[in-house]
């Protein structure tokens, strides 16, 4: 299948499965840090759109161990940073209605979940079309230690990602089904 094709596939079985409440287990994300050794206390999130999954209640749950929760904004270059944001913070909505922190201080994470529509065994995941995640984290990864986690749902997987020389693997994989 292409690209186009797998996202329409797994939109349609996200949509349907969405109201089940499945979740991701935190203590596997917090393993995976612990594993990794990772003394980052920033982490990039992402706030949940179109069926995906919730990533706001795992960061409830790191705001509440000491970490400083940022999400992203989409500027106008097909770019994004990450800003500061807690769930107490008022958002806004973007062009694309997305809800975005109205905070003006850029954080640099150090450990970023990142959305997606499809993964493979081997970490490659498939988005939107847009970039914005490649693209980030191809820049933070030339400057700095980066801990890239997907967060799914275990439907999502699929044999193979199609890959182009700008897709960024991600490092691990977070889902419902924990093997």
């Amino acid at each position: 299948m292409n690209k186009f094709e797998i996202r329409k596939k797994i939109f349609k079985i996200r949509k349907q499965y969405y109201s089940k409440n499945l979740e991701i287990n935190f203590e596997y994300i917090f393993k995976i840090l612990k594993k990794n050794n990772t003394l980052s206390k920033i982490i990039g999130g992402y706030y949940p759109y179109n069926y995906e999954v919730d990533a706001i209640k795992i960061l409830e749950k790191f705001e509440k161990l000491g970490y400083e929760i940022s999400l992203p904004k989409i500027k106008n270059n097909s770019q994004m940073d990450f800003f500061r944001w807690s769930p107490k913070d008022p958002l806004s909505i973007n062009k694309y209605g997305i809800p975005e922190p109205t905070s003006d201080k850029i954080v640099y994470p150090g450990i970023l979940l990142v959305p997606l529509v499809a993964y493979d065994k081997h970490f490659n995941r498939l988005g939107y079309g847009g970039g914005f995640y490649d693209r980030y984290i191809k820049k933070r990864k030339k400057n700095k230690k980066i801990v890239t986690i997907g967060l799914a749902y275990s439907f999502q997987k699929v044999r193979q990602v199609p890959i182009n020389k700008h897709d960024m693997r991600l490092n691990y994989i977070a889902t419902n089904k924990q093997i």
